[in-house]
């Protein structure tokens, strides 16, 4: 296993469409250790072959070991996957992407996915993926057909992270001062009790 360097905007296999894996062998297997180490390192919580240089369809999903995500912990490893339903209900979300280091922009993506591939044997498998899931697997599976988030971002959308920070501290603050001010009692204007 080996951390691969994450190739960045701008390389030209970011922007190509990658081909099918017909091969399920050792070589695959390799790849993808090399692929989930690459995404620990990084940390990321997806990553696509094309990332790494590698033009071929595969990706590798993994939820943070953490309750605020869907299945915590859970790992994916699908070899040519395809997005077979989304849902017609959609959603705005912050995203960012280990190959536009430093930035982040708002994507509007379905809110469920029904993902079919391969496992690294070439067994078919199927994902129904929901919320920050199916955003992961729509996110990965654009690197395979040579798209980015940032080819996906509301207009004005992308920023650093540094200045996304920034703008989440503000709004905090905003909504803070709006709370305590909704949260001020006006004093009464007679508080005798009449009997």
């Amino acid at each position: 296993m080996a951390v691969r360097e994450i190739l960045q905007i701008g390389h030209p296999v970011l922007r190509q469409r990658s081909h099918k894996i017909a091969h399920f062998d050792a070589a695959l297997s390799s790849l993808v250790d090399d692929m989930i180490e690459t995404m620990h390192a990084a940390p990321g919580v997806g990553l696509a072959a094309p990332q790494i240089g590698v033009s071929r369809r595969l990706i590798v999903v993994e939820m943070p070991d953490d309750e605020d995500y869907p299945n915590p912990g859970e790992r994916w490893v699908v070899c040519n996957p395809e997005v077979v339903r989304t849902s017609r209900e959609t959603e705005p979300g912050q995203e960012g992407c280990l190959s536009v280091a430093g930035y982040v922009g708002m994507v509007e993506r379905p809110v469920s996915a029904i993902i079919r591939g391969q496992d690294i044997k070439g067994k078919k498998l199927r994902v129904k993926a929901e919320g920050f899931l199916a955003r992961a697997f729509l996110h990965e599976i654009d690197h395979l057909n040579g798209v980015l988030y940032v080819d996906r971002a509301e207009d004005g959308s992308v920023m650093t992270v540094k200045e996304y920070e920034q703008l989440l501290q503000e709004q905090a603050a905003e909504q803070e001062a709006d709370l305590a001010e909704e949260m001020e009692i006006e004093p009464a204007q007679d508080a005798r009790v009449h009997i």
